[in-house]
């Protein structure tokens, strides 16, 4: 009845508005002090594995009036009024008042951080007290005990509690961490008050605790210890009376903190278990329901009632969900290294450097959530994702690590996630659109948008192989050739040899006053060989308008077109565009060169592609078909060198291709068979 009168006192003094401490990495830095201590008195093993963390940089506190030292110091403050004598239980509720608006979780974090900082000062004076004169003025007027061989057994037994204090604190974050808005009537609420039950009676104990702890350390001062000898086998250390039973007083606290621990431990996991089950369960209902907006999706993936999920990467602004609302989110979804540089390049270019990005940008947002190869996150992951969420222009989740199991789950099994980087598109009313919209955006950028699979489909529906599509976003001044419909030759090879014959036949038509845009684009591997070839033609200053990135980029982007057309059933041998793609991807595992000559403009479809003897053929015979370009511009003279049968001009030749009722018609590419262009489509109705 006295305990249960004692928690209702606790809990009138419990008044949260909102405030938040990052009570996890607050109670890291407790642990890094504990480590540290402990290496000084032996207790190597105790701290070294939980709680030690060396990179911690800022402990973050959203909503509080006061930095979070001020309140540390307060707590401070009342812990040593409160350590003296007097009813243990009336001091735990005036230390109770004083953190009354934060949550549990840092109600214990906090009193804990205020015990470690000055059992760490205490520490760190007798630490440099034999070689710093100052420590050793201020230890004197202390008057800290210069032999603490005394004491040890003390303050092993105040280590051990220290860190048993710090298990159950853990065990409180992790079920504030919890999803506790997806709990349901019936016996998920009981298991949760229960639990909530068991954290208001860790908190009293742990405070209690740190009471006891924080007295003792002040008891560590120059004070006369009746000597009591204890005998070992090792060796004989005199322990005092009031030494012992410290000892056993916080033994005792350990010992019953251990049970509640244990218990809590329990709980905190059934709890979480169910509310995963629930979460998961919600998440696969979003399909079947219809929403008035994105929030309610948004809320599932990303809670914002214990912090703000997510940070403006560029400004380091932290956001709500409700920031989303009404917006395309994709959400970019990667491991926690992101993508290499140049695939990094390609998107930042397609979106915010697109010329339509200015109108759209308020019309949707990149949110990037990182996910970790195991269940776990490793030092090397967090590092990664902290670099780069500080450096590229999107939204990001800001804590990655807080992300619920049942979302990593659902974004794994429902979305067929595999560790490579996929790009989710949700409209502004939360329904997924498309389940990868990363290709098309790096083929078309911002015009895309919506994002959708059938914009995807939409977008190559009318789509030829052009040069504009090849070379769009490239370079600027591609850009330009295509626009001014120059003729264009872009050719590959790493046979320095070949690629000499190339430029010394080109030289020479050009000279012979054939207007002709030459580009080396290497090929799709884009290794170290391809590099140094374009450093030796830099330095014989043969025309190349492109870098290696832009090469890169290229054929990024060619793979990228590829992979967009197969995910939406496309085959080479029905669409035209798919099967030159594929052709230019595999040309790179022939040792013989390459080249794709076409004319720019925007639906110029005249490209002709040669390699091996053709290319050095139709360069040797450059006068048989340089007559006919003036007639039949360079792709035609071309075309009729290379086939004296060729058509001038789009010919008339025409054919049906019946489809079954409710069936779409083939929206692939067809290419006619008498003057190998691409045909239109029209659609045809019989009575």
């Amino acid at each position: 009845m006295q305990h249960d009168i004692l928690i209702k006192k606790l809990l009138l003094t419990h008044d949260p508005d909102g405030r938040r401490l990052d009570s996890e990495t607050m109670l890291l830095a407790v642990g890094n002090i504990m480590f540290h201590t402990s290496t000084i008195i032996g207790a190597f093993n105790l701290y070294s594995a939980s709680f030690q963390k060396n990179d911690i940089t800022e402990i973050e506190t959203i909503g509080c009036s006061e930095p979070g030292g001020f309140i540390i110091t307060k707590i401070g403050k009342v812990l040593c009024r409160c350590s003296g004598e007097g009813d243990i239980n009336s001091r735990i509720i005036n230390l109770f008042d004083l953190i009354g608006k934060y949550s549990w979780d840092a109600k214990v974090v906090l009193v804990l951080a205020a015990f470690a900082v000055r059992y760490g000062e205490f520490w760190q004076l007798k630490q440099l007290y034999r070689g710093n004169a100052l420590a050793a003025l201020i230890s004197n007027i202390k008057q800290l005990p210069n032999n603490l061989k005394p004491l040890k057994l003390q303050i092993k037994a105040l280590s051990l509690l220290v860190k048993t204090m710090m298990d159950v604190a853990m065990c409180i974050i992790k079920f504030e961490y919890l999803p506790l808005q997806h709990v349901e009537p019936g016996n998920d609420i009981f298991l949760v008050r229960d639990t909530k039950s068991r954290i208001y009676e860790a908190a009293y104990w742990i405070t209690r605790s740190c009471l006891a702890c924080f007295s003792q350390v002040m008891d560590f001062t120059a004070k006369k210890h009746d000597q009591v000898h204890v005998s070992s086998l090792e060796a004989q250390i005199m322990y005092s009376d009031s030494a012992i039973i410290a000892a056993w007083e916080l033994s005792s606290l350990a010992y019953r903190l251990s049970g509640i621990c244990c218990n809590l431990r329990r709980q905190v996991d059934l709890c979480h278990k169910e509310l995963e089950r629930n979460l998961y369960d919600r998440l696969l209902d979003l399909a079947r329901e219809e929403n008035i907006d994105n929030q309610k999706t948004l809320t599932l993936f990303f809670p914002s009632k214990n912090y703000l999920p997510l940070k403006d990467c560029s400004t380091e602004v932290k956001l709500r969900g409700s920031e989303l609302k009404n917006k395309t989110v994709l959400l970019l979804i990667s491991k926690p290294q992101l993508l290499n540089p140049i695939d990094i390049y390609l998107l930042v270019q397609q979106t915010c450097d697109h010329p339509l990005n200015e109108r759209l940008r308020e019309s949707y947002k990149i949110v990037w959530i990182p996910l970790p190869s195991s269940d776990t996150w490793t030092e090397a992951e967090e590092s990664s994702f902290n670099f780069m969420s500080d450096s590229l222009p999107w939204n990001a989740v800001r804590k990655p690590r807080l992300l619920s199991s049942a979302v990593v789950k659902y974004i794994r099994e429902q979305w067929n996630y595999k560790d490579e980087p996929i790009m989710v598109a949700l409209d502004s009313k939360g329904k997924v659109t498309n389940y990868n919209a990363l290709d098309m955006i790096n083929i078309w950028g911002a015009q895309a948008y919506p994002f959708s699979a059938s914009k995807e489909e939409e977008l190559w529906q009318d789509q030829n192989l052009t040069m504009q599509l090849l070379l769009d976003g490239i370079n600027p001044l591609l850009a330009y050739w295509v626009e001014q419909g120059k003729n264009i030759c872009l050719y590959g090879s790493e046979n320095l040899v070949w690629i000499q014959q190339f430029n010394d036949k080109i030289t020479e038509i050009k000279r012979a006053g054939l207007q002709l845009e030459t580009i080396y684009v290497g090929n799709s591997q884009s290794g170290e060989n391809v590099k140094q070839i374009m450093a030796r033609g830099g330095e014989k200053s043969l025309s190349d308008p492109l870098s290696f990135t832009n090469v890169q980029h290229f054929w990024v982007r060619l793979e990228t077109m590829r992979r967009s057309k197969l995910r939406l059933g496309k085959t080479p041998s029905s669409d035209h565009v798919l099967a030159e793609l594929s052709t230019l991807l595999d040309m790179d595992d022939r040792e013989e060169g390459w080249a794709v000559i076409g004319c720019g403009g925007s639906s110029s479809t005249d490209i002709l592609r040669l390699q091996g003897m053709q290319v050095m053929e139709f360069l040797r015979k450059c006068s048989e078909w340089r007559e006919n370009i003036t007639n039949l511009g360079l792709h035609g003279a071309l075309r009729n060198f290379l086939d004296p049968h060729f058509v001038e001009g789009s010919c008339n030749h025409s054919y049906f291709v019946s489809s079954r009722e409710n069936e779409r018609p083939s929206q692939g590419t067809v290419m006619c068979q008498v003057c190998k262009r691409p045909m239109k489509n029209f659609v045809v109705y019989q009575p």
